[in-house]
């Protein structure tokens, strides 16, 4: 063994001291005061920002929600019961951030990013912040892509485009989810990523929606962030904006197309407001706090269409909103209904008398979508949204027992049939070129001497009619979006071929 001399030995002790680089660690600890009901009050923290993520002794995350001027107010975003008074905070000097990347595609995560199903440890890539100011308009640019729901009525009267905000409003169990999962099942090969947050749901619902999508192939470009009822209030109130980081994750990096559903945002307030009066912030309408409305609004303004210089991609946001009775002048509802662009609205009368999607027409409205919708579309039910609005008025006029002229009731007939048409099974969206051919089917009169009670039959043997002998219109329209002669000549042909034998067929059924 080497026999070091003193000389030696001091010489590598001047050596190490001399390079030796003194590192300086500051860090800020607070002490938890009180805590309870997933809030912690924190002593010690003065350089703490709005919004900060802190970490206690035990590995357990807070947000900064409320700046006082001795201690802060924050809200646990883990079980609150594991933190204990006195114990300590670190401000970590980071704004709350979601673990994001492309191995959360296809899975089911809380909001803070941890997997709720039983796939794999999620990787990711990096974080990004829960909250961020929304692009101004030199990002942006006007919406002019379809994003396609694959519901006739939506398409044709309310039709949304790519990086729009559209509302679904309506009584409980008139179908909003369903619209929304429709939506998403649609944007199978439309190079759409799809997030659906789940906001208070039973998790047995949420396990349903997740079923729902992997039968119908859904589930491999679709996140679902799931804060179930039995999730505390606090990660219920960052599920919505965990989703559109997500989102943004793909629009920003990837220059994606992304949805996001957040279902819905009425308890999402209602969790707000719960944090709100526990944190003591005074309460105004109906107990929610003064600032609700920047709630809904600093989310939803993060919808975008982006420029082509940012890279063209969109985020679309499909809000959800329930009523009570009805009651669309409630202070939540007015809300978001005032941020977004048009919502499509739903009635209990429209459900139970078995028109689905129950949409109502007359207070439905697309502010923007009309500028990105299809030609093909355009072409065929520029007049549709009128006249079932006519419709609903003669209905009402002719349940009075007053005679109606021959013209009015043979347009009452044919709005029927229109009705008929643009019912849908939950769960099969269409694609545009059915939906355009139907729609011309019963907007030209086709469907005149057919009865209403066999016009589902007629549209499902038409159209594997028309796709196993007239091949070409698909064609045409999914080249051309539009529905040109040719295409408008080629459904005449098929229908007139096609109409006369379904007739006589229902004629032998029925004798």
């Amino acid at each position: 063994m080497k026999q070091f001399k003193a000389q030696e030995i001091v010489a590598l002790l001047k050596q190490e001291i001399q390079s030796y680089q003194p590192t300086l660690v500051m860090e800020q600890v607070g002490k938890v005061i009180e805590v309870g009901d997933g809030i912690a009050w924190v002593y010690g923290l003065q350089n703490a920002m709005a919004g900060e993520m802190l970490e206690f002794e035990n590995g357990e995350i807070a947000q900064v929600f409320n700046l006082e001027e001795n201690y802060v107010g924050t809200i646990i975003l883990g079980d609150y019961l594991k933190i204990k008074e006195g114990e300590s905070v670190r401000s970590t000097g980071k704004l709350m951030s979601v673990p994001v990347g492309k191995d959360i595609l296809g899975r089911v995560i809380n909001p803070v990013g941890q997997p709720k199903d039983d796939g794999p440890t999620i990787v990711p890539e990096k974080y990004y912040p829960l909250e961020r100011i929304a692009p101004g308009i030199a990002d942006r640019q006007p919406v002019f892509e379809s994003l396609q729901t694959g519901l006739k009525s939506i398409d044709a009267m309310i039709p949304i485009g790519r990086g729009q905000r559209e509302l679904i409003i309506g009584d409980r169990k008139t179908g909003k989810t369903a619209i929304a999962i429709d939506t998403i099942i649609n944007q199978k090969d439309q190079d759409v990523i799809c997030v659906y947050v789940a906001i208070g749901q039973k998790e047995s619902t949420v396990a349903a929606i997740k079923d729902t999508l992997q039968r119908h192939g859904a589930m491999g470009y679709t996140i679902i962030i799931d804060a179930s009822s039995s999730e505390t209030a606090t990660l219920q109130y960052i599920a919505p904006y965990a989703g559109c980081a997500i989102a943004e994750y793909f629009m920003y990096e990837h220059n994606r197309h992304t949805l996001v559903i957040y279902d819905d945002l009425s308890k999402h307030a209602a969790a707000y407001r719960q944090l709100s009066l526990l944190l003591r912030r005074p309460p105004g309408r109906e107990a929610y706090p003064g600032d609700i409305f920047y709630l809904h609004s600093r989310l939803l303004e993060r919808s975008i269409k982006l420029s082509k210089e940012r890279g063209g991609g969109s985020l679309t946001a499909l809000p959800i909103i329930e009523t009570q009775e009805g009651e669309v002048s409630a202070y939540i509802p007015t809300n978001v209904i005032s941020i977004t662009d048009g919502q499509i609205y739903l009635t209990p009368e429209l459900f139970f008398s078995g028109i689905r999607p129950a949409v109502d027409v007359g207070i439905s409205v697309s502010r923007v979508g009309g500028k990105a919708q299809t030609k093909a579309m355009q072409a065929v039910a520029k007049n549709l949204r009128l006249e079932l609005a006519n419709y609903r008025e003669l209905e009402a006029f002719a349940q009075l027992g007053t005679e109606l002229d021959k013209t009015t009731e043979i347009q009452l007939e044919r709005d029927r049939r229109l009705v008929e048409i643009l019912k849908q099974d939950q769960y099969h969206p269409m694609p545009v070129a059915e939906q355009v051919a139907v729609i011309f089917v019963g907007i030209e009169g086709y469907l005149d001497k057919i009865s209403c009670s066999q016009i589902s039959q007629f549209e499902k043997e038409f159209l594997e009619y028309l796709k196993i002998h007239h091949t070409e219109y698909h064609k045409i329209i999914a080249s051309t979006r539009n529905l040109t002669p040719e295409a408008k000549e080629i459904l005449k042909q098929a229908i007139e071929a096609f109409l006369p034998g379904f007739i006589a067929k229902s004629q032998d059924k029925k004798s």
